[in-house]
């Protein structure tokens, strides 16, 4: 889930027309977040993070011992030589690395730190793809563009299949509003300006490599450079992402950059089928999953690296970033392309996680159309049934995802009941994370009083990148859900016996409302508090959560304890 770029065109377009801002010191530095703030606590450090410093103290002080927690993340792959994360991957203990052969039959071939379900057998692996909207709307446009479509006569499943292609057909072509246009022809000026930029800054510094701290603090000669270094540190000022380095940032913005002019392109020409072409599986037969690969680490990384990081990172090593979670294992299931994720990948890896012993699935993605949803829902009924916990990011549009779109999701298609084993979380904030915003919510958010569960630190989040010993900092609900899902590993590592209900209701009811209201996400002046867009109404606190379970697992014990009446039944 990636964030809007339409801001930073727009602001790097200000930055190229007065170049100077940072170099003259015009602007004033804002002060700064502590490097992890996401978990500190309000009291203590005066920022809203989850507390996780007292959390430890309770377990400490009660003498709790851990039990391994195996978290799958569903994501995009993970830098499997990660100096912070080498320790905590998931290793199968079933399956011989590298003899080629099904060990544990468990269907995939030598799964050694998970699988690669949008990957070849030969070897190929599906790095960009298409978004959803873009393939439904090409799939039914022949059956429907044009035609009276009368929806009385159509049969539930055809019904479904005209919203999805009105739906798509909208999203693709726009709703004429040029203020939600992004500006393809600016668009590729900002790229290109941000290329010569890092040409000239390379040069200038005597280096191919540099972070957003390098630039900060080197004195930029002459007025190319000045104004390369303005453009640059501007994008990395306003993406909190000075940990970052050139080579890193400027891969992701382009990839993000050529997705915005692949969405202006879908309007004239059909999207190409990269994973077709590839994976070479049937994607209509649910039952055909004889394929992918365990190549885990393909593609690009980044997103899952980080998302890992966030929930386990090594406590122990003295090193980089340290994750929410002290005793974990990561089962990274790759199955989220640069692009969006195809629904049959995305049950068959939920399957995969609990079948290999997953208690909790972390789902840092999304999308606004699924059309295939009664198959992710049967995914998420089999790991209610063998109770796995499933969290997923809210998205980051800014939406309201009670009345647009936000898949997957807990309601299930063909009842009116909602999963139980499911927290759907929004990313929370601090005033100083984003200057501009100031709020206790993300400015880029989506919400819903219904839909969200739960809010959890998303802005400036540091963590692990590939790399081997690279780290940085990250926006969005993709960071907020597995700073959630490393507390629910957290709170079963010392309460083993909890039921992913049990472990959902300790996070949500102990959950932190601000003493004060805070911004709307995409308003700046409509002022709400947490419980105006969220179900629980607060923000994720680790503290809380593991007190809560340290009663509900004693309360659960007493009842254990309680004698067996002897009484018999009475005839009468």
């Amino acid at each position: 889930m990636k964030r809007s770029l339409k801001w930073l065109f727009v602001g790097v377009m200000m930055s190229m027309a007065c170049p100077l801002i940072y170099a003259q010191g015009k602007s004033a530095k804002p002060e700064q977040l502590p490097k992890g703030w996401h978990l500190l606590d309000k009291e203590k450090n005066g920022v809203f993070g989850i507390s996780l410093d007292k959390a430890y103290e309770f377990i400490r002080s009660k003498n709790l011992k851990s039990k391994t927690v195996l978290v799958a993340v569903i994501d995009s792959g993970v830098d499997t030589l990660q100096e912070d994360l080498k320790s905590v991957l998931w290793t199968n203990p079933k399956e011989i690395p590298g003899n080629g052969i099904d060990d544990d039959h468990n269907g995939y071939i030598d799964d050694i730190h998970g699988w690669n379900f949008i990957g070849g057998k030969d070897g190929q692996n599906v790095k960009d793809d298409t978004q959803e909207e873009g393939r439904v709307y090409y799939k039914y446009k022949e059956k429907f563009e044009g035609k009276d479509v009368d929806l009385s006569k159509l049969s539930a499943e055809e019904k479904d299949e005209y919203d999805m292609w009105v739906k798509s057909k909208k999203k693709i072509m726009g709703d004429g509003n040029a203020d939600n246009e992004v500006d393809l022809a600016l668009l590729k000026r900002v790229v290109a300006a941000c290329f010569k930029s890092d040409s000239i800054l390379r040069a200038s510094m005597g280096k191919e490599e540099y972070t957003g701290n390098d630039l900060d603090s080197f004195r930029a000669i002459g007025v190319d450079a000045k104004t390369a270094k303005s453009v640059l540190l501007f994008l990395f000022k306003e993406n909190h992402i000075m940990e970052m380095t050139n080579t890193t940032f400027l891969t992701d913005f382009k990839e993000q950059a050529d997705r915005e002019e692949k969405k202006i392109e879908i309007r004239e020409t059909a999207p190409k089928d990269n994973r077709k072409e590839i994976v070479k599986d049937d994607e209509s037969d649910i039952n055909d999953k004889d394929y992918g690969n365990n190549d885990v680490m393909a593609g690009d990384p980044m997103h899952g690296t980080h998302v890992a990081g966030i929930i386990g990172a090594d406590r122990t090593n003295g090193k980089g970033a340290n994750g929410v979670a002290d005793n974990v294992k990561i089962m990274m299931i790759r199955a989220v392309p640069n692009g969006d994720e195809h629904d049959k990948d995305i049950a068959l890896a939920i399957r995969y996680a609990v079948d290999n012993g997953a208690r909790v699935v972390n789902m840092s993605f999304g999308k606004n159309i699924s059309p295939q949803k009664g198959w992710v829902d049967d995914a998420v009924k089999y790991a209610e049934s063998k109770g796995v916990l499933l969290i997923h990011a809210a998205g980051n549009d800014a939406a309201d995802v009670d009345t647009v779109g936000n898949f997957p999701n807990p309601d299930f298609k063909d009842s009116k009941t909602k999963a139980t084993n499911w927290i759907t979380v929004g990313a929370s904030s601090d005033p100083l994370a984003e200057s501009e915003f100031k709020s206790y919510t993300a400015s880029f958010s989506n919400f819903g009083k219904k839909e969200v569960d739960v809010f959890a630190p998303g802005t400036k989040i540091f963590s692990t990148l590939p790399g081997g010993n690279k780290y940085g900092n990250l926006d969005g609900t993709s960071m907020a859900a597995p700073v959630v899902t490393g507390i629910a590993a957290l709170v079963l590592e010392y309460y083993p016996n909890l039921t992913a209900e049990q472990v959902k209701y300790c996070i949500e009811k102990s959950s932190v409302q601000p003493d004060v209201k805070s911004k709307k996400p995409g308003s700046e002046n409509e002022i709400v508090n947490l419980s105006d867009i969220s179900k629980s109404g607060g923000i994720v606190n680790a503290y809380g959560a593991i007190k809560l379970a340290s009663i509900i697992s004693a309360n659960d014990a007493k009842k254990e304890a309680l004698p067996k009446s002897t009484l018999k039944n009475s005839k009468n």
